[in-house]
Parts: C-alpha cells; structure tokens; sequence
C-alpha cells in the first residue's frame, strides 16, 4: 500500500510524533521514508548572513531535526533526509507530487505558531493540495 513516504519535519513536538507515525508505517509496509526539512527564504538569509561558512548551516540544520533523525537512524527503515528551500507548505506540497509519494506524514502543528495563527497551519495546505493521503500526526 505504501512504497514511499514522505515525512515533514521541523524539530517540534508533532514532528517527532510524526516521524514515530512515518517509521510505524515504513516498518509495516516495508517502505521508505524521506524526512525533508524546510528552510525558508528569510532564514535562509539570515543563516548566511551570520554563518562563518556553509559547513556550520548545514551543522545549524541538521541540529534543527537532530531528534527526527535520530529515530529514523534507531529504526531499521531505508530513510532519506532532504533540505529543502521555500515557503513551507507549497514545498511539501510540489516535492509530494513530483516525486509521487504515497503517504505525507504531517505534524498538526510546527515551530512556528504565529504562522499558524495568522496564515493557516502548513498541515492544513499541505493535506488540502497533495496528491497522495495525508497522515497530520496531534
């Protein structure tokens, strides 16, 4: 039923709860997991502005999702871990269609609660405009 998934993940709460989800499922299923963790473009700005070189963002991101890829890393699952640029939500979405995922495991919510409040949760865009089912994960 499910090849390949696609996990969301941002370091919060939920996403770990997610990756716990995502792993449960690629254990069941025999399949793959690929946790991709958005940068936006303004902290990605930020990022190079207050980096000495490219090897401590790329040390900054992974900290970021360290607890993700830790149990993907206990597990005994084929994972993949993908950075990816741009606005959240619409990321997920376009990487989940192009790449013809069959299951997009989401945290309800992320790191950033303002977003959330203001501009409607990235879970919410995500599970509206995918292609595949949507696991969003409390």
């Amino acid at each position: 039923m499910f090849n390949r998934i696609l996990l969301a993940a941002d370091g919060s709460e939920h996403s770990v709860r997610s990756a716990r989800y995502a792993i449960d499922l690629a254990e069941k299923y025999n399949a793959a997991v690929v946790a991709v963790y958005v940068v936006d473009r303004q902290k990605a700005k930020s990022d190079v502005l207050h980096a000495t070189n490219k090897f401590e963002i790329e040390k900054k991101r992974k900290e970021k999702i360290k607890s993700v890829t830790s149990l993907l890393k206990e597990s005994k699952i084929d994972y993949k871990v993908q950075v990816l640029h741009g606005e959240a939500g619409p990321t997920v979405v376009r990487y989940a269609n192009d790449n013809h995922f069959d299951c997009v495991v989401i945290g309800s919510r992320g790191l950033n609660n303002l977003q959330t409040f203001i501009l409607g949760s990235v879970s919410h865009k995500v599970a509206k405009r995918v292609e595949c089912p949507v696991l969003i994960v409390k």
